[in-house]
């Protein structure tokens, strides 16, 4: 029996124990063949003295890739009875051919190995459309307190896979559930009022849509920046992103989408004085509901047809004249009756304080100043308010700080109860979109 001199000096040349070299044959028999091999230290020792000279295919193949060699001769292995006289090994060296060939062979195989690592699997990527689909349903109704660390710990866990190894079409599934829960962290932002850090998570919204080109979430993205420049009182910035989201060369994908966009367009044309455009793309915005699919997702990220008539009911008011301001009383009482006639769990509270008052509103401009106490009662019962409902109850105050109301007590009354409520803080116990 002659010891492997050769197996020897490249487990030394590593510095590895026997048990070390034979813990990497392990995995990567394993990494091959998906068996686990009952192999110690033992076993490598009995290869070093030359007890064990040709071992199995797969674990031959195995030592050859751990040590980074083109041939088991490199390591000394060789079949039993092909050793020559005086006990030493006589095989044929390899001629140069072999050797690339056997060096090509290999460089495949590390290949396939390396191509089917993931850190993932179908079962973890179900589960994590299930917690978005869910976040985002929930969002509309649950607390916010409620849902925030849970928002924040789920994305966590997709960022922390993504820096891992997955197949193509598992990291693109992961970076649209990271754009979607970047969408949430970006509602959260908005409605505490952060508008900073809601532009931070919504450009990270829009790269991940751009890395995988999913229509639907990039244009949510350019829907949600519309929303954030009107909250900040950029009128024209909010039009233009939100046409720039339906009229991008590959479009906003199917679903509520376009409608939601061509609203939003409509709504801040008539906050920035455009009046023939507002309503020219208000109809265009309810043309595009009558031939829109269904949502991707559903919740918070989705356009249902009560929150449609909101915008428009806000859209009518900012255009102004007798006829418009009747017809938005029309449009938010209508969204009014079908926030209240559709499921709880769908009822969002913060689309049916922004219906009453856009109707608090309009009965304010046609000189009903007890209708609008009436409508402004339904929003005073609220806990507290998102940051977008507070700064519309502050415009209220505004307007009826101003003739010809200021000097009627009944104006007087609500700008107090106004200036109290708007004193809570911005943490809403129900929140929605910014409205």
């Amino acid at each position: 029996m002659m010891a492997n001199e050769a197996l020897r000096k490249h487990r030394r040349a590593r510095r590895w124990t026997q048990e070390q070299a034979a813990e990497r044959v392990c995995a990567q028999v394993q990494a091959v063949t998906g068996r686990d091999p009952e192999l110690d230290a033992n076993w490598i020792s009995r290869l070093e003295r030359g007890a064990i000279t040709w071992p199995s295919g797969d674990y031959r193949a195995a030592l050859c890739a751990v040590f980074q060699v083109a041939s088991e001769v490199e390591l000394g292995l060789y079949p039993k009875g092909s050793a020559a006289q005086g006990g030493k090994p006589t095989p044929k060296a390899p001629t140069d051919d072999v050797r690339s060939l056997a060096a090509d062979t290999e460089l495949s195989a590390r290949l396939a190995r390396y191509a089917a690592e993931t850190n993932v699997n179908s079962l973890v990527l179900e589960q994590f459309d299930a917690d978005v689909e869910r976040l985002a349903r929930d969002y509309v109704s649950r607390p916010l307190p409620l849902l925030v660390p849970e928002i924040r710990t789920v994305r966590a866990e997709v960022f922390r896979l993504l820096e891992g190894r997955q197949h193509p079409g598992q990291t693109r599934h992961l970076y649209v559930v990271a754009g979607w829960l970047c969408g949430l962290a970006a509602h959260v932002s908005l409605d505490l009022g952060d508008r900073s850090a809601a532009s931070t998570h919504v450009r990270t919204v829009v790269q991940c849509a751009e890395v995988v080109g999913h229509l639907e979430l990039r244009a949510w993205a350019r829907s949600f920046q519309s929303l954030a420049a009107y909250w900040a009182g950029d009128y024209r910035r909010a039009a233009e992103l939100a046409q720039a989201g339906h009229d991008e060369d590959r479009g906003p994908g199917t679903g509520t989408i376009k409608a939601r966009l061509l609203s939003l367009e409509a709504r801040a044309r008539a906050a920035d004085g455009d009046n023939r455009g507002a309503l020219r793309t208000l109809a265009l915005a309810h043309e595009a509901r009558s031939t829109a699919g269904p949502d991707e997702l559903s919740g918070v990220f989705s356009f249902p047809e009560a929150k449609q008539w909101a915008y428009t009911g806000t859209t009518l008011l900012a255009v102004g004249g007798n006829e418009q301001i009747q017809q938005a009383i029309t449009a938010s009482n209508h969204a009014v009756e079908l926030y209240q006639a559709g499921p709880e769990e769908d009822r969002s509270p913060g689309d049916l304080q922004a219906a009453h008052l856009d109707l608090a509103t309009a009965y304010l401009a046609s000189g009903e100043v007890e209708g609008a106490g009436v409508k402004l009662s339904q929003v005073f019962a609220a806990e507290a308010y998102t940051a977008s409902i507070t700064i519309r109850l502050r415009n209220l105050a505004a307007l009826l700080g101003s003739e010809p109301y200021r000097d009627a007590q009944s104006a007087v009354d609500l700008r107090a109860h106004i200036h109290e409520v708007t004193r809570r803080p911005d943490l809403a116990s129900n929140p929605t979109e910014p409205r």
